[in-house]
């Protein structure tokens, strides 16, 4: 679709002030409806001023803060998105496509994680920096030792984020880079821009925030890595095509900017070989893995695209979850019957319709929703994929399927002879961001997590006495690690406090114990 002029322009927030882009922009559609909704363009900002404004204006305010002081106003964020959550819930109805219990994973997930460290912070108090372990004597004489503290960086931190959570994406992020003491720049995902370049616009009217400390750049991203400086740190969530020319870039390759990266992920579901049709692990995977599938119509970074099962239940595993994802309603998230909505664009659309034919070069279909049609939608023009399970016998053999993701509602099933076969088959992968575990016996867990650990950011075992309370495969939570190693991207966000480390540098105080003790009523105990 050609870009609508008259379609409203969508200001950047830089350099301290509200600024529009000087060309004709990107529009952003309705990709249920392909209506045009607004614009995004940065063309002619000074992005330079602006990544200077940051670090001035911005990092000095918020270092002159305790981190305490950086709670609360963390706090006061979450009170200025709860009060706007409604206008947020509409957008990302209109831009991403998503039915109502999937907007809150993205929009209510943000807020929690941005309340959580909220809560954390406060209880760092007055301090302003953080002791990194116990002094150690450098010598016989304990008048003379060594104490590792850990400062805010003097630079500001840039997000590339991805489409699929234009909310979330950037609270988890900002909460410990703000907590930390250090300013943000956000530059979203074109297609799903509106909710984050709305987000910020009600953060920065409300005063809650030092000017500088948060910006959002809407549009290209062209230019953007070339403003880093060696204190800056740059946070990217996407393809690895994109990573590696993060990762080769001269800031990152030449002047050391402190880079992470969360990529593909080929994540991984296992079913215990003790299981049966019908156990309690075994509906437990069922439910898990559909899901998976369907929540935020299988655009998340964590969603499960591998299922391994013993190969005695390979027929039963492929009939249940198919019969549940029959009753899966796809379409327009408008209408009330609908369960799962669009993927964020037609371009997403293709891209998955082609990557679904990659993965059945190894793997035949064992359910495809496409045959019941869409609800309040038009195929011709949505961006609507049903949810389709595929499967593979010969798992072994097979290579696409363990080397391609496809970002849709899109899973293959496939059996394991043995238990260490299953972890063969699993680390496959090559690094991943999550692997969860289906068994009704302590033991197998125990082993499965020291197998997988190694080589997934996170081991999330399901039992049935774990039923009712656990978070979900796929729910990325504050308090635990989020990343992965490998393919996943190497990096690692989130996980309580042990986020802030990121945005700080260690430096280790050789000093008297008198200069120490004055260093330590300044700072507090790291335990993250």
């Amino acid at each position: 679709m050609s870009h609508t002029t008259d379609t409203p322009l969508l200001p950047n927030f830089l350099a301290g002030r509200w600024q529009t882009g000087h060309g004709r922009g990107s529009t952003l559609l309705d990709p249920v409806l392909g209506t045009p909704l607004v614009r995004v363009d940065n063309t002619g900002l000074d992005l330079a001023e602006g990544f200077a404004f940051a670090r001035d204006q911005g990092g000095n305010a918020l270092r002159a803060m305790s981190y305490g002081q950086r709670a609360a106003m963390l706090g006061e964020v979450v009170k200025v998105l709860q009060a706007n959550r409604d206008a947020y819930y509409d957008i990302a109805t209109r831009n991403c496509g998503t039915v109502k219990n999937d907007s809150a994973v993205d929009i209510d997930g943000g807020i929690f994680t941005l309340g959580y460290y909220a809560r954390q912070g406060e209880a760092l108090g007055d301090a302003t920096c953080l002791l990194d372990g116990d002094r150690i004597r450098m010598g016989k004489d304990p008048v003379f030792q060594t104490q590792h503290v850990l400062l805010p960086t003097r630079g500001v931190a840039l997000f590339i984020n991805a489409f699929n959570f234009p909310s979330w994406g950037l609270w988890e992020k900002a909460a410990p880079a703000l907590l930390s003491g250090v300013p943000v720049i956000v530059k979203p995902a074109t297609a799903t821009a509106w909710l984050t370049q709305r987000m910020v616009e009600d953060v920065v009217k409300a005063g809650v925030l030092p000017n500088g400390a948060l910006s959002v750049v809407c549009g290209s991203s062209a230019g953007l890595m070339d403003q880093l400086q060696p204190f800056d740190v740059v946070s990217f969530t996407g393809s690895a095509e994109t990573a590696r020319l993060i990762r080769s870039h001269p800031a990152v390759a030449g002047a050391s900017v402190r880079c992470n990266i969360e990529a593909d992920s080929l994540n991984s579901a296992l079913l215990d070989p003790a299981a049966t049709d019908g156990s309690e692990a075994f509906n437990l995977l069922v439910k898990e893995v559909v899901r998976e599938m369907t929540v935020k119509s299988g655009q998340k970074c964590t969603a499960i695209r591998r299922i391994f099962v013993p190969r005695a239940l390979y027929a039963a595993t492929a009939a249940a979850m198919s019969t549940r994802l029959a009753r899966t309603t796809v379409g327009n998230p408008r209408n009330e019957s609908v369960r799962m909505g669009a993927l964020v664009s037609r371009e997403q659309h293709d891209g998955v319709l082609a990557g679904i034919a990659h993965l059945k070069t190894e793997a035949e279909v064992l359910h495809d929703g496409a045959a019941v049609g869409l609800v309040d939608a038009d195929a011709a023009v949505a961006a609507c994929v049903a949810p389709v399970l595929l499967g593979s016998q010969d798992p072994v053999k097979a290579k696409v399927l363990h080397e391609v993701e496809v970002f849709g509602p899109v899973a293959t099933l496939m059996p394991y002879d043995s238990e260490e076969q299953a972890f063969e088959l699993i680390r496959r992968g090559e690094g991943s961001l999550v692997a969860s575990v289906y068994s009704e016996d302590p033991a197998f867990i125990a082993r499965a997590a020291a197998e997988l650990a190694d080589s997934h950011g996170r081991v999330h075992a399901i039992s049935p006495d774990v039923a009712a309370s656990q978070t979900g495969h796929g729910n990325v939570m504050p308090m635990s690690l989020h990343g992965g190693p490998g393919r996943a991207g190497g990096g690692e966000e989130l996980g309580g406090l042990r986020a802030l480390g990121f945005y700080h540098r260690r430096s280790a105080v050789q000093a008297s114990s008198a200069a120490l003790d004055a260093l330590a009523r300044t700072g507090v105990a790291f335990k993250p």
